[in-house]
């Protein structure tokens, strides 16, 4: 036999011999090797995800009230405007004129009325005529005060604090009665409009406190809290909606943005045990116990809420019991196992180390030979 041949049947007895020591998972006596870990304690938070969106705490279209042209726009584009601020003022000249005649009418009804007065007590003068004067001036002063309405309707105010929207019309325009002059919103606040399943009734109330994102502003988060919650619940998709308030006095938000919504509803601490232990059949859950004899035992457990990679256990194990955290697919119920904490080596069994198991060749830096 050639030192080549000898070199691969060696080669072929030590990979055999690797297989068999592998099939029985590295364990001692046959036994697979898991890692173990123990039962502890963690804190969980349950949490409700929806989708917003977001609205002005106050938002209304200016309109014209009447049909008249435009005389003067009183803000810029986007301006911020106070409540009584002039938007725009309408042509008013014939009403102006209007009133001056019915102004002056009034005043002259009321020197007749003064002078009828004065004859009324000499006894010159009827109650009769003292009272048909008295109507006059009142009827003159009526006719004035709504003239003054009219005028006053021609000029249009801002109804709240707020932001303008960009401007649709021009000095010079004519607009007719409904015509939309601007849109006016209170943005100092936000209004936040989402929809969260029913069964999420019992979990939230009005003041819970919410965090909102964005994509406008991906790295950052808006706090908020709950203000009302619709009590009819949708019976098409079985929702409801729930309204939340933004604080927004930097005016980062905006009307109409697509807002994403996190609620945390419960926190608590529980019995923990990582994600990698759990076995799942059916509607059941299940976790391997490592006795104090180093024997596997399926245990049937109620699991709760899930956090970063950890499961929370309520029912079926205690704090501190140990457990396989990672390697179930090759442990048995009722079978022993080779548990090590994670990171540990595997100690070299002394099978491994008996004479006579065949050792793969130095290689050789000359020719072969027979």
């Amino acid at each position: 036999m050639t030192f080549h041949s000898s070199w691969l049947l060696g080669l072929v007895l030590a990979l055999t011999a690797c297989s068999d020591a592998g099939g029985n998972g590295g364990g001692r006596g046959g036994s697979p090797t898991v890692v173990s870990g123990t039962v502890t304690q963690a804190e969980f938070v349950s949490e409700i995800e929806a989708v917003g969106t977001a609205f002005a705490n106050e938002q209304t279209v200016i309109t014209s009230p009447v049909t008249e042209r435009i005389e003067r726009i009183g803000f810029t584009d986007g301006a911020i405007v106070r409540r009584g601020a002039i938007i725009a003022q309408l042509s008013r000249g014939e009403e102006s004129a209007d009133l001056s005649s019915v102004e002056a009418r009034a005043r002259e009804a009321e020197k007749q009325l003064e002078r009828l007065t004065s004859l009324q007590k000499r006894g010159f003068a009827t109650n009769a005529a003292v009272d048909e004067q008295t109507a006059l001036r009142d009827g003159a002063r009526a006719d004035a005060n709504a003239i003054r309405s009219r005028i006053s309707d021609r000029v249009i105010r801002a109804p709240f604090d707020g932001v303008l929207s960009l401007r649709t019309v021009s000095p010079g325009t004519v607009v007719t009665s409904g015509s939309p002059i601007a849109t006016i919103s209170d943005i100092s606040s936000i209004k936040l409009d989402f929809t969260v399943p029913e069964n999420f009734l019992t979990a939230l109330e009005a003041g819970q406190v919410i965090e909102a994102t964005t994509s406008a502003y991906p790295n950052q988060s808006f706090f908020g809290t709950i203000d009302n919650i619709n009590p009819l619940v949708d019976p098409l998709s079985r929702s409801l909606t729930v309204r939340a308030i933004l604080p927004n006095a930097a005016r980062k938000l905006r009307p109409g943005m697509l807002m994403s919504v996190r609620i945390v509803s419960e926190t608590r601490t529980g019995l923990a045990i990582p994600e990698t232990a759990l076995l799942a059949q059916g509607d059941q859950n299940f976790v391997f116990l490592v006795d104090k004899d180093g024997i596997a035992r399926r245990t049937v457990i109620e699991v709760g809420l899930r956090s970063k990679g950890m499961v929370e256990v309520r029912i079926g194990i205690t704090l501190g019991d140990k457990i396989v955290a990672d390697g179930t697919v090759k442990v048995r119920d009722d079978a022993p196992v080779n548990a090590v904490l994670p990171g540990q080596k595997v100690p070299e069994k002394a099978a491994e180390k008996a004479p006579g198991k065949p050792a793969k060749p130095a290689r050789s830096s000359g020719a072969t030979g027979s």
